[in-house]
């Protein structure tokens, strides 16, 4: 009961920040952005339908594809979202906000927001009903990042808005998208520990693995390796590190074999023992 009460608390705040970025930045400054918002605005001079009325209208409209794909437990979130997104655009709408924003700021500040809603919104397995829902679909059959396919049909969205608004609009547009993007990868990663894996391959693999845990107190795992061409068996000894560790890192393996041959790669979430376990939706 706790869980869901926190996540529908959470699929609140999502939805009125996403509406709150929509009615203050993006409707206002005809911003070319993602989501049903860039959609309404961009086929505004087209079909001259009232924005807030095209938003809804999407938004249930996702709501249904969202259903049939993602499923029922999908759909039971969802539905908060289809329900109280529309509530808060248009009672924002009833407000008369006059700012004075150049249009890259309001692109940017309006994406960021709106990002971080979303992203709220995603981590509890819910969506805000919107265009996310398309990318929320795509993760599910190919596992690629959502948030990489929010950017790419957010830009196609305000690629739309072209012939009605020209390339400068498109161009302050895709700031919002960009930024929509980051924020919802940040949000969605939030409470993670950032490090680097780091791959060593050395014949003084015994002296290494004993420094790295002793000096670093990281534990270390070892696997068996051949070489292509030389066909000798080797070590190699997998070690995650916090970031600013690697200096030392670095320093100790040099001293011990300065031909050991090393792979890092960066990691963006890392839970479990000797790493934090922060705050998770």
């Amino acid at each position: 009961m706790k869980k869901t009460v926190r996540d529908i608390f959470i699929i609140f705040l999502g939805n009125f920040l996403l509406a709150l970025s929509v009615s203050v930045f993006i409707l206002p400054f005809d911003i070319l952005s993602g989501g049903v918002a860039g959609i309404a605005i961009a086929l505004k001079p087209i079909f001259h339908l009232p924005e807030v009325a095209v938003i809804n209208g999407l938004v249930f409209g996702m709501f249904l594809i969202g259903s049939f794909f993602l499923g029922k437990k999908f759909a039971v979130k969802t539905v908060i979202s289809s329900v109280i997104y529309p509530v808060f655009i248009s009672l924002f709408s009833m407000l008369e906000l006059d700012l004075e924003l150049s249009p890259i700021l309001a692109s940017l500040y309006g994406g960021l927001l709106a990002g971080l809603g979303i992203g709220l919104v995603l981590r509890v397995g819910a969506s805000t009903g919107g265009m996310d829902i398309p990318p929320l679909i795509l993760n599910k059959l190919t596992g690629i990042e959502t948030s990489k396919f929010v950017m790419v049909i957010d830009g196609l969205t305000v690629l739309l808005g072209l012939f009605s608004y020209g390339l400068e609009a498109v161009l302050v547009g895709l700031i919002s998208v960009a930024a929509t993007s980051w924020i919802i990868d940040k949000t969605l990663t939030f409470g993670g520990s950032s490090a680097k894996a780091i791959q060593i391959i050395s014949d003084q693999w015994e002296v290494i693995n004993e420094r790295l845990m002793r000096d670093l107190d990281r534990g270390t795992t070892l696997f068996e390796a051949k070489g292509g061409y030389t066909q000798d068996e080797k070590r190699l000894i997998l070690v995650v590190i916090d970031k600013k560790q690697y200096p030392k890192l670095l320093e100790i393996v040099n001293a011990i074999d300065p031909r050991a041959f090393m792979i890092t790669t960066e990691t963006q979430d890392v839970h479990g023992e000797g790493f934090k376990l922060e705050f998770r939706v």
